[in-house]
């Protein structure tokens, strides 16, 4: 009789378990981004009905789960796989029982829901993997990651989805949690960017100079077939008065012989449609038009040798005014001097961007999203180009731009870029420093 009350007892503290380990089931925990990951995600709350196995004997729970989905890249081309993990971050229930839970006994699946641009699921996973919990205590945060191929160009928005919690203890159990009013509020989008054929058009010329009035031959190749194709001399970045048209034949090929008069020509190009457009031309090929010298000449020469696109920053750290616990707020500084040197001599602007991570520190982390800029740009006196400052607003981990120089006939100049910083630091942020990196970028 002893032996038999010891096995009922046995059974009902298994059975406790498994009670336990159901509620577990419907939990979530603190949010935790995949490593790595630059996201501009927000975590969203929306309403779920938890549905533990009947053998639980526990009815379905209703109430608002918290989730943040985040992505490996938020700027895809068409083609690329991105990497998707969702993360329950407060779950609609906690553990019911006083029985603490043991460890690794919770595998997660769920479906994460595609709009916009690109519709449909993303099947993700996550590990077998969970920390022991105490009795009636909260529950450790779960991810699960998938990977979907942007098929679509535009913005696609990813919201929560449908999940469910396999539980390994004692018995094999399911707890399915579906979204109550569906779709749950977008937690994250990336824009995708179609992919654009390289453009694999050449021109070769004959002679690379000749006297005035002189026909060089240009030949192309790769151009659109049976398409009408403008040839044409260049005196830097502007049209010279040497141009013909020709078309192309059933391979997209060419041969035109230009005449070359204006002295002014340097190099000579060939583009489709009415106008230039690198995507659909080809060269510059260099040309030189060899004017003759007067009888009893001499012709003297000097070259100006072009430079490089170059930057420099007056120095490499940043400190943000402090902020109070409770109140949070703006905390502000200033960008540290970047001088931007463009010697190329060439009818090319640049631009310079910047993007920042997430401000990491005791507390957690303060998104990227919350740095803000106001940048300003002047140009050196003297300088071909006019500086362009990038507009005020947040920097991101996607990136924003400081200051650009736009192209023209003879570009370059040195310029000093400068930005106004705000950090906007949430109310309750644990005390302590925050940090993040911002890097900027040249081109």
């Amino acid at each position: 009789m002893a032996l038999t009350r010891s096995r009922a007892a046995a059974r009902r503290r298994r059975w406790t378990a498994v009670l336990g380990a159901t509620a577990l089931a419907v939990a979530g925990g603190a949010l935790a981004a995949p490593a790595g990951a630059t996201t501009t995600s927000q975590s969203v709350e929306f309403q779920t009905r938890c549905v533990p196995p009947p053998v639980a004997q526990i009815p379905p729970i209703e109430g608002a789960t918290t989730a943040q989905i985040t992505v490996d890249k938020t700027s895809p081309k068409v083609g690329e796989t991105v990497t998707v993990t969702y993360t329950v971050t407060k779950p609609a229930a906690s553990n019911p029982v006083d029985l603490a839970l043991p460890a690794d006994i919770m595998t997660p699946s769920g479906k994460v829901v595609l709009g916009g641009a690109q519709t449909g699921t993303v099947t993700v996973t996550g590990p077998k993997k969970n920390p022991p919990v105490p009795g009636k205590g909260s529950f450790p945060a779960f991810s699960m990651t998938g990977t979907f191929t942007a098929t679509e160009a535009g913005s696609i928005t990813l919201s929560p989805g449908d999940y469910n919690i396999h539980t390994s203890y004692l018995m094999e159990l399911d707890t399915p949690c579906t979204v109550l009013n569906p779709p749950a509020p977008v937690s994250e989008t990336v824009v995708a960017s179609p992919v654009t054929s390289p453009n694999t058009r050449t021109l070769q010329l004959d002679n690379a100079s000749g006297d005035p009035g002189v026909r060089v031959t240009v030949t192309g190749s790769r151009f659109t077939p049976l398409t009408e194709v403008t040839v044409v001399g260049r005196a830097g970045a502007a049209e010279t008065a040497d141009k013909m048209t020709v078309t192309t034949d059933s391979e997209g090929g060419f041969a035109a012989r230009l005449k070359v008069n204006d002295p002014a020509t340097t190099g000579i190009v060939a583009y489709e449609g009415t106008a230039w457009d690198p995507d659909k031309g080809a060269g510059p090929a260099a040309y030189k038009v060899v004017v003759p010298a007067p009888p009893n000449s001499q012709t003297i020469t000097a070259a100006v040798t072009a430079g490089e696109l170059s930057m420099t920053q007056a120095g490499d750290a940043v400190q943000l005014s402090s902020v109070d616990f409770g109140a949070g707020g703006a905390a502000k500084g200033a960008l540290q001097t970047v001088t931007v040197k463009d010697f190329r001599g060439g009818p090319a602007g640049w631009s310079l961007t910047g993007k920042v991570t997430d401000f990491t520190g005791p507390g957690g982390a303060i998104g990227a999203g919350n740095l803000s800029w106001t940048p300003a740009c002047t140009a050196k006196a003297g300088s071909p180009s006019a500086c362009a400052a990038g507009s005020a607003g947040p920097v991101g981990s996607g990136g924003a731009t400081l200051a650009s120089t736009p192209n023209g006939t003879l570009t370059g100049g040195e310029f000093t870029v400068d930005a106004q910083l705000s950090l906007d630091v949430p109310a309750f942020t644990a005390p302590g420093s925050y940090a993040g990196v911002l890097t900027l970028t040249l081109s």
